[in-house]
C-alpha cells in the first residue's frame, strides 16, 4: 500500500510538473497585442514536441529562398526571416555580401550596387512580410546596422568592428540618455520603429531578434560583458520601443551564438551576456559549422527556466537525430544560399519531412492563430 502511494504521489507530481511546464509564459511587454500573445501561446503548445522550420531572405530578395526550400522538398518553412540591414560603402563592400547589404545585390549573385534607396528597400520588404504572414508563415526581422554616429549607410568594417568596438567610455556614452551618441541611436532606431508600427498596424506579430551574436567578438555591439555591458543596450532599446514608440507587435528573441573557443573568433558563455528573464521572451542561439553540441541546447535550456529557446540562425542543417537529443527549439532558420550552397538536397529533405519539424502544410491559420493540423 505504501509503495502504491508512492507512485501515485510521483506520477502526480510528474503530470503536474510537465503541466507546469507546458503553461505558456505571458509576454515581457503586458500590453502586448492579442497577436503576439496568440503567436507566443502558439509556441509554447509546441514546445518540446515539434520544431519549426525556417528560413532567412534578404531584403533585395523577396522570398527567394523560401522558394529554393520548395523547390528541393515540395514543401515550404513556417518562419520567414528578413533583415533591416544597412548601405555597405566603400571598396571592400563585397567583403561584407554574404550578409545582405540593402545597396547591394543577393549574396548568390554576382557582386553589384543595386541603385535602390532604403526606404524603398525597406517598404517593399515589410510588403512581402505581409504578403507571406497572409499565408501562415511566422515573422522574424532583425537588424544588421551601423554603429549610430553612420545612420544607415558605413564601410561593413564599422559593422564587424572586430578589435575596433567601443571603448567603454564609448559604451557607456551610448546608453546614456543625452549624449550625442545617444541621440543618434534614437535617430537609428526612429527609423526601424517605423516600419515595426506598419506590421503592427496590420495585427502583424513579428519575432524580434536585435543585436544578435553580441557574446562574440565580431559586431560593434559584441563581447560587452556583465550587467553594464550588452544588457544596457538590449534594455534601452526594449523601453525604447515598448514605452516611446508603443510596439506592442513584439516578441523579443535574445539571440546569442553558439559558445565556442576558436582563437579570434570566440563566442563566450551566455550567461555574461543575459538581461534577465524580464526583458526576454525567447532565447536564441546562432549554430554554423554543424556544431550542434548539446551543451549549446542544455545551456540555454537552464538560462531559460522554462522560456522558449530557438535556433535564430543555421548555416548546415541539424540532423534528426540531433534534434531528438535536443527537443526544445522551437524553431531553426537556415541563412539564406546556406540551405543551397552549404547542404546537399538529401539532407534539406530530411529534416523537412522529419515528423520532428513542421512546414507550412502541417499549421492552420486563421484569424490570427497557428494550429498543428
Amino acid at each position: 500500500m505504501k509503495q502504491v502511494l508512492i507512485v501515485v504521489l510521483w506520477m502526480g507530481f510528474t503530470i503536474g510538473l510537465c503541466s507546469a511546464q507546458a503553461k505558456p509564459i505571458a509576454p515581457i511587454n503586458r500590453h502586448a497585442s492579442r497577436e503576439a500573445v496568440n503567436l507566443l501561446d502558439f509556441l509554447y503548445s509546441i514546445k518540446g514536441k515539434y520544431t519549426l522550420t525556417g528560413q532567412h531572405n534578404f531584403v533585395v530578395s523577396g522570398s527567394k529562398y523560401d522558394e529554393i526550400v520548395h523547390d528541393i522538398t515540395g514543401k515550404y518553412p513556417v518562419v520567414w526571416g528578413c533583415d533591416f540591414s544597412f548601405n555597405a560603402m566603400g571598396e571592400n563592400a563585397k567583403k561584407f555580401q554574404h550578409c545582405g547589404p540593402m545597396n547591394l545585390s543577393d549574396p548568390s549573385e554576382p557582386f553589384a550596387f543595386n541603385g535602390q534607396t532604403p526606404d524603398l528597400l525597406r517598404s517593399k520588404m515589410i510588403s512581402e512580410a505581409k504578403k507571406q504572414y497572409s499565408k501562415g508563415h511566422i515573422i522574424t526581422l532583425m537588424w544588421h546596422h551601423c554603429p549610430p554616429q553612420y545612420g544607415d549607410s558605413c564601410d561593413g568594417s564599422k559593422v564587424w568592428a572586430m578589435e575596433n568596438r567601443p571603448s567603454p567610455a564609448e559604451w557607456d556614452s551610448l546608453v546614456t540618455p543625452g549624449t550625442k551618441l545617444n541621440d543618434q541611436w534614437k535617430k537609428q532606431a526612429d527609423g526601424i520603429a517605423f516600419y515595426l508600427k506598419q506590421l503592427q498596424e496590420a495585427h502583424i506579430p513579428v519575432l524580434w531578434r536585435p543585436y544578435h551574436e553580441m557574446n562574440g567578438v565580431w559586431f560593434w555591439w559584441c563581447n560587452q560583458k556583465g550587467e553594464q555591458g550588452f544588457p544596457r543596450l538590449w534594455k534601452m532599446m526594449y523601453h525604447y520601443f515598448t514605452d516611446v514608440h508603443h510596439l506592442n507587435n513584439l516578441i523579443w528573441v535574445w539571440n546569442t551564438n553558439a559558445p565556442r573557443d576558436i582563437p579570434k573568433d570566440e563566442a563566450f558563455p551566455y550567461d555574461q551576456f543575459f538581461p534577465g528573464r524580464d526583458y526576454v521572451d525567447v532565447l536564441a542561439a546562432d549554430v554554423y559549422r554543424r556544431d550542434f553540441k548539446q551543451s549549446h541546447h542544455d545551456d540555454l535550456l537552464k538560462l531559460a527556466k522554462g522560456k522558449l529557446i530557438a535556433l535564430g540562425e543555421i548555416g548546415q542543417l541539424p540532423t534528426p537525430e540531433q534534434l531528438s537529443t535536443q527537443p526544445q527549439w522551437s524553431w531553426f532558420m537556415t541563412w539564406g544560399y546556406f540551405i543551397n550552397k552549404y547542404n546537399d538536397s538529401t539532407a534539406v529533405k530530411t529534416i523537412y519531412n522529419s515528423p520532428a519539424c513542421l512546414t507550412l502544410d502541417k499549421i492552420s491559420f486563421k484569424n490570427g492563430n497557428w494550429k498543428v493540423i
